[in-house]
């Protein structure tokens, strides 16, 4: 069976660090990325047996493009501490790793997200994705700054038939402090091709999420839980546009 390498990037992950480990732990090498936690992240993972690598964090692509060339095995599986590989997943991931050959070079993931301790079917998070099993020396991020992925462009991409479990928020409060952290972000992605904030960014496209999330993406389904995904997340859209405008103006 061929080998492979987890990749963990860090910061601040003691309560999750473990559990992500747990979960991977028949993996052949586990490195984890940390930007200096202040709290046990590194001695935890040491004591999980995973390699720990230290540098300073100045975005999520990078982070993860200086952490792919450190890997051991050419074949490479990245996961944020509040993912966890399922058996099932598990299972699925081996039987490549054993196929006689891998005519894929990356494979999508599918994440199952939980939210306020219930499972989020819809709310527009139903298609939610990651390109995360993948080789060493082919592929890369791309440089966004938000919702960072690989670049597919003229590689041979295949899509895993098990998901993986996405923890995304601890609580209402980690939600909506990532989602301010996120809108920051991009508004550096977005800050060039908005010459001018206008009043259809503050008004018009944060409505719009509320009804694409809600109503399109039958967060209604999901029931208040829905609805606070909808709210927050048009909230986020706003925060991009406010964060655009005062540079612009700064």
């Amino acid at each position: 069976m061929r080998k492979i390498s987890l990749i963990i990037p860090t910061f601040n992950e003691a309560h999750n660090i473990e559990g992500v480990i747990d979960s991977a732990s028949w993996v052949d090498e586990i490195i984890v990325v940390d930007s200096f936690s202040e709290d046990e992240t590194a001695n935890l993972a040491k004591a999980k047996g995973a390699k720990v690598l230290e540098r300073k964090y100045t975005g999520p692509s990078d982070q993860k493009n200086w952490a792919i060339p450190q890997a051991a095995h050419e074949w490479v599986l990245i996961l944020d501490a509040d993912e966890r590989v399922t058996p099932e997943l598990k299972k699925e991931i081996q039987a490549w790793l054993k196929a006689d050959k891998i005519p894929f070079d990356a494979f999508w993931i599918n994440r199952q997200n939980y939210f306020m301790g219930q499972k989020v079917k819809y709310s527009g998070w139903q298609g939610d994705a990651v390109v995360r099993f993948f080789k060493r020396d082919v592929c890369r991020y791309d440089n966004k700054q938000v919702h960072e992925e690989i670049q597919t462009s003229g590689i041979k991409l295949s899509r895993l038939k098990e998901k993986m479990d996405h923890y995304t928020y601890k609580d209402l409060s980690h939600f909506l402090d990532k989602m301010r952290r996120y809108a920051k972000w991009s508004a550096e992605d977005h800050f060039e091709k908005t010459p001018k904030v206008r009043w259809g960014h503050l008004i018009g496209k944060p409505f719009f999420r509320i009804i694409k999330h809600f109503f399109l993406q039958k967060g209604f389904l999901d029931g208040k839980v829905g609805f606070i995904i909808s709210i927050i997340m048009a909230w986020g859209v706003f925060l991009r546009y406010v964060y655009i405008r005062e540079r612009q103006k700064s």
